[in-house]
């Protein structure tokens, strides 16, 4: 026959599975979320460079498409004065803007000879030049390029008159201007250079047409101003809104010299328009600067990750301390039910056995009587004391059992128990002291079992040689103190904390007849009942004391 053992399953197997799942889940998962994030960064380098491209460029654009445009205003009027004005506020809010050439020009058609544009009938030439730029000392400087031989080249100039004739010869009454067409004659764009020719009302351009084919002597001309603005595309000012993402943002020219330079982790780069299209933005970080970022974003990931991870190694705790719990209450209930039923056999074999020897006995003497009977009552006793244990915890925790307090003079009380505990135990070696002088108000049926349950377990717990018990009963201050000192085995340190709860038995060499390990346990619910509190102390091979503390 196959001996089976009652055991609870604990599934430690599968916990350990779902452990090591989850810990490979977790790892796989910071590894995704690493690898996630690193891509995500990377993507972003490439992604958002236009916005540090729109923020370096705001000052260049407001220049193209606001500051040039005001020359416009002043509808061909501008003279040397006005525009040294115009240069030196322009110069001096633009770091990237070199140079400003002004050419006053005239639209005519006279037949002087001078040089110019002639085209039909009509004569455009610049009446005077001047230069503007800013010294070292950001001091305005303005140079007079009039005389022929200190002349620019005229290609700007030349250029710009070109297209206005062009223009002008398909000018219709019909004709206006659109933005495209503003770009496409007023402005001029080249690499470092813009030139503008202020923008004339419709009638004007009409006006300069009726030049072209006017064959009168009637002298005419039309003042128009015309701007040549150099530029330094590596003065503009970088403004780099994600430093996070790029370490180094530079201009340099599109074809690059310097090729000996190492190259960065990653690198990308956006050409410049119009007037700066020799040059680009271009965009480098290292592969340290870019893991900051990358560790930056992917801190809050991972903590969200292993929090979740942690939460789920909590629950896996507790299904496991559940399971523990639930495990020894099993062996907790289990060793119960087997003590008790050793509890109960022992004494119902004995009453048994004594029984039928009475049965069959023809004849009893005197002393056999007197023996039998002592046997019964002992066993009975036992049983009922069993009995009336059980019935108290049953009642303590359904709140059913009833304090009958009264006063008790504890003198007379002790002594009635110790009384009886010589009798029952002759070998124990019983001392104590009494130092009351009140009376002490409490149930004097419950302050009996818990006496006697620790004078039983001072007996039972002690070497044969060692069976010794010192009580003292004090009252100190407002409360009565009582205390149960023995010699016996002692408790190890570790077990005290579990002592006093339901059904745990300390295990040693003389709780292995069985114990239903309900004594301190029904020691401290009675305690308590009664509004006391119980304490222990022990050593262990040297003895162990309980103080019990009642109010007074």
């Amino acid at each position: 026959m196959i001996n089976r053992t009652s055991k609870y399953r604990k599934n430690l197997g599968l916990l350990i599975t779902f452990f090591s799942f989850l810990t490979i889940l977790y790892i796989v998962s910071v590894f995704v979320a690493r690898r996630t994030m690193t891509n995500f960064v990377e993507s972003e380098f490439f992604n958002r460079k236009a916005d540090v491209f729109d923020s370096s460029l705001k000052a260049y654009n407001n220049f193209f498409n606001n500051d040039i445009p005001e020359v416009s205003n002043y509808q061909g009027y501008l003279d040397s004065v006005h525009a040294i004005t115009y240069a030196e506020k322009i110069l001096r809010k633009t770091p990237f803007l070199e140079e400003v050439v002004f050419y006053d020009v005239l639209f005519s058609n006279l037949n002087e000879g001078v040089r110019g544009v002639r085209f039909q009938n009509l004569l455009i030439y610049p009446r005077s030049i001047f230069s503007f730029h800013l010294n070292e000392e950001n001091k305005l400087i303005k140079n007079s390029l009039t005389e022929s031989t200190n002349r620019p080249s005229s290609d700007d100039f030349n250029n710009m008159a070109i297209k206005m004739v062009n223009f002008l010869e398909v000018l219709d009454d019909s004709t206006s201007l659109s933005e495209n067409d503003i770009y496409r004659i007023f402005y001029n764009t080249m690499p470092g250079k813009i030139t503008f020719l202020n923008i004339p009302r419709v009638n004007a351009l009409r006006a300069y047409k009726g030049l072209m084919e006017d064959t009168s002597n009637i002298s005419q001309a039309y003042d128009q101003d015309f701007f040549v603005y150099k530029v330094n595309p590596q003065k503009i000012k970088i403004v780099n809104t994600q430093e996070r993402l790029y370490e180094k943002v530079r201009i340099l020219p599109i074809a690059n010299p310097n090729l000996t330079e190492e190259p960065s982790y990653l690198t990308t780069d956006m050409p410049l328009p119009n007037a700066l299209s020799d040059y680009k933005l271009q965009f480098d970080s290292s592969e340290q600067h870019l893991r900051g970022e990358i560790n930056r974003r992917f801190f809050p990931v991972v903590l969200g990750i292993s929090l979740v991870y942690f939460i789920l190694l909590l629950i896996i705790y507790l299904i496991y301390r559940n399971i523990s719990i639930n495990s020894r209450l099993f062996q907790l209930q289990y060793d119960f039910i087997n003590n008790l039923t050793h509890e109960f056999k022992t004494p119902v074999s004995v009453i048994k056995i004594a029984g039928n020897n009475i049965k069959s006995a023809e004849k009893i003497s005197d002393q056999e009587r007197n023996m039998y009977g002592r046997i019964l009552d002992q066993e009975a006793d036992k049983l009922n004391n069993l009995m009336n244990k059980l019935l108290s915890f049953t009642q303590i925790e359904n709140k059913s059992l009833k304090f009958k307090g009264e006063y008790v003079d504890l003198n007379s009380f002790c002594e009635e128990i110790f009384d009886a505990t010589r009798l029952k135990y002759p070998d124990l070696n019983l001392s104590y002291r009494i130092q009351v002088v009140n009376q002490m108000y409490t149930d004097p049926v419950l302050l009996n079992s818990v006496f006697q349950n620790l004078i039983d377990n001072a007996y039972k717990y002690s070497e044969v040689s060692r069976k010794f018990i010192d009580i003292s009963v004090e009252q100190i201050k407002s409360n009565f103190v009582i205390v149960f000192a023995d010699k016996g085995i002692g408790i190890e340190k570790q077990e005290l904390k579990n002592i006093f709860k339901k059904f745990y038995r300390v295990k040693n060499q003389f709780n292995q007849g069985g114990s239903v390990g309900l004594g301190l346990a029904f020691c401290k619910e009675i305690t308590e009942f009664m509004g006391g509190e119980i304490k222990v102390s022990s050593v262990k091979g040297e003895g162990t004391t309980f103080t019990l503390v009642f109010p007074k």
